[in-house]
């Protein structure tokens, strides 16, 4: 894992539900430009343990999570950095964390729908058509974009093959 480029301290913690105010505020503005599907602060809440937190002096500046979907695939979403903090390795790092867990858990494979391709590339995922995400995906998540998955600027990659 790469050094994180910055003089802060960060701590990568998993989240409790406190911090779910903050996880909700952090990532509006990335909600309105249609960077980061909307979850409402229930499904923050319902979901707050496939979340990791990277925190500097107690205060929450970014955060990633793992969504399970079945035994053999996950998803990487909802990957923020606060703006002032952003090109330190803190994404990087949350990805890497994200990974780990995916690893830890036998997940086999590991997608993502991002705008970051290159950074995702440098953990070797691999782009696939989106025709190849499973449905439940699409009509879960997708549907509650303000893209449809037809039009959608995001870039589908996975990372495969996690276990032997």
């Amino acid at each position: 894992m790469p050094r994180l480029r910055s003089f802060y301290l960060v701590k990568f913690s998993k989240p409790t539900l406190l911090d779910i105010d903050t996880m909700y505020e952090l990532v509006q503005d990335e909600v309105k430009q249609g960077l980061i599907v909307n979850r409402t602060k229930d499904e923050i809440a319902t979901n707050i343990r496939s979340y990791t937190v990277a925190k500097i002096d107690n205060n929450i500046v970014g955060f990633i999570a793992l969504h399970i979907y079945n035994p053999y695939l996950a998803e990487i979403r909802s990957l923020i950095v606060t703006n002032q903090h952003r090109g330190n390795g803190i994404g990087y790092n949350l990805i890497s964390k994200a990974i780990e867990e995916a690893h830890s858990l036998n997940v086999k494979d590991i997608l993502v729908l991002t705008y970051k391709v290159e950074l995702f590339k440098k953990f070797d995922f691999k782009h696939i058509q989106k025709e190849q995400i499973p449905e439940d995906k699409i009509w879960l998540d997708c549907s509650k974009c303000q893209y449809s998955h037809l039009t959608c600027g995001e870039v589908s990659l996975i990372k495969s093959n996690l276990i032997k």
